[in-house]
Parts: structure tokens; sequence; C-alpha cells
């Protein structure tokens, strides 16, 4: 019978785990501050700011929410960003993706100070990642991480596969296994015999961008599969990047499709929040 990795669970936890830090650096005097930017009224985007703004409100820290026009130009959100990082009052800064089309996201990233990058993207961080030292990790991955070892997942010494190249997932998901001891392979859009790969996980990590993608026949017998996709399904449903009806059965532990590894994003968003004071 296989287990489910309960992400609103485990993502409570480390947020009533956060609740105590920040209480404990407010009795020291000490203040945190976030400030998110979303441009234009993306719906999606804007349920993922209330969240975050939620999220804020439980655990003891200041949100600051600006909502900027569709129209925002590319050098007025630079010089917000620009004032945001002046601004010793903030220690995290988050834009929230996607912008609109006439502002290039990498810059804005590569401006955010990465000493307030809580999002983990600006360079320096990922730099950080790969040569293993301090700096803020992207929050899925750095989740994923979470939900693993507090489930009892033993992650050294076994074949992990990440389905996904993404700079925001795949990527640095591959490079956090491997800080774990995990022998990592990534499969994406070229790889040959991709279920040949998958079949030898014991953790698969599927973060390909597409419903139902993966089913029982890429899946090692007791394998644990993690699913980062969200979608919408025929029914209009939500479901992830996994066939959980087809896959689950095969697993010893899977994460749902909501309930997984979602909540845990905003988790770990706080838990770098918290550590950019600490």
């Amino acid at each position: 019978m296989y287990k489910i990795i309960d992400g609103k669970k485990i993502s409570q936890e480390i947020k009533d785990e956060l609740k105590e830090k920040v209480s404990a650096l407010k009795a020291e005097g000490k203040n945190i501050c976030l400030a998110v930017i979303q441009v234009g009224g993306d719906p999606a985007s804007s349920v993922y700011v209330g969240n975050k703004k939620k999220a804020c409100a439980y655990i003891g820290i200041e949100s600051l929410i600006y909502e900027l026009p569709e129209e925002t130009t590319q050098d007025e959100l630079l010089e917000l960003v620009r004032k945001l990082n002046n601004d010793n009052k903030v220690n995290g800064i988050l834009v929230q993706l996607p912008l609109p089309k006439q502002i290039d996201e990498n810059e804005v990233i590569q401006t955010i100070a990465p000493e307030k990058d809580v999002d983990g993207f600006n360079e320096k961080n990922v730099g950080a990642l790969c040569v293993g030292s301090k700096g803020f990790v992207s929050c899925t991955p750095s989740g994923i991480i979470q939900l693993l070892k507090r489930s009892g997942v033993e992650i050294s010494g076994k074949r992990c596969v990440v389905i996904g190249r993404s700079n925001i997932v795949g990527k640095p998901m591959s490079l956090l296994l491997l800080r774990e001891n995990g022998t990592v392979t990534i499969c994406h859009s070229r790889t040959e015999n991709i279920k040949e790969i998958t079949k030898q996980a014991d953790i698969l990590v599927v973060a390909v961008g597409k419903p139902k993608f993966v089913d029982e026949t890429f899946i090692k017998e007791g394998a644990v599969v993690i699913d980062v996709g969200i979608h919408r399904d025929a029914d209009n449903k939500l479901c992830g990047d996994v066939d959980f009806e087809r896959t689950a059965p095969h697993t010893s532990a899977i994460t749902p499709v909501p309930g997984g590894v979602g909540p845990m994003t905003v988790a770990m968003l706080m838990y770098n929040c918290v550590s950019s004071v600490e």
C-alpha cells in the first residue's frame, strides 16, 4: 500500500516552527519584511500573491504588496526593485512571475540584490548552490527535499531521476539531490528511451509541465514519486504531471495534486525570509 506525502501537513509544521523563530527574533527587536511585486492582474498570480500574504500574516512577517498595472514599463519596475534593494527595512524581494511581455524577466531577477532574492533565482544564488556555498535556494526544490526528509525517505545512495531541466525546478532540484548524496540523472524533451531511465529511479521528480505525462509504465515498482505539475484536466479538475490513479498503486509514496508540492513552495519562501534575518 502506498503512502500519500501530505504537503499541507508538512508545510504547516514548517510554518509553525518559523512562527516561533519570528517571535524570538521580534523579542530581540528584529522584524522581518517581505516585498512582493505583481505586474498586471493574472488570476493565478493573484492567488499566489494572496497565499504569500496569508502565510506572512500567520508567521508574523510584514508584507508589502505592490500591485502594478499591466502596462508598467521595464524601467519603472527596475526602479522599484532598486528602491527596495536600498530599503534597510525590507529583507526579501519577490517579483511574481510571469511578467507582461514588454518586461525582460531575467533582467528583473538579476537586478534583485542577491541577499534579498528569497526566490533564489539570482545568478549569484544559483552559483552558490552549484558550488555548495551559502545562498538562497529556489523554494520548490528545497520544499521537495523537506517533503522527502520529513516523510522518512532516504536520499543518500539512492537513484534519483528528475524529468525537466528548468532553471526554477529541474536544475536546482538535481543539485539539491546531489547535495544529499543521491545519484542523479536529468531527463528532458530530447532524452531517448526515457522510460528505461525513469524505471531505474528510487526517487522520481516530475517537473515536465504536461498533464498526466507520467503513468505506471514510467515507474519502478515501489519508487517514491514527486509531482511538481499543476494543470486543469478535461473535466476542469486539478491534476499534475503524473497520472495519479494509474501510478500511485505502483509507488511506495507519492505526492497528490493539489496538496503535495504546492504548499511547500510558500513554506520555503517563508523559510528564506526568516533566514535572511538570521
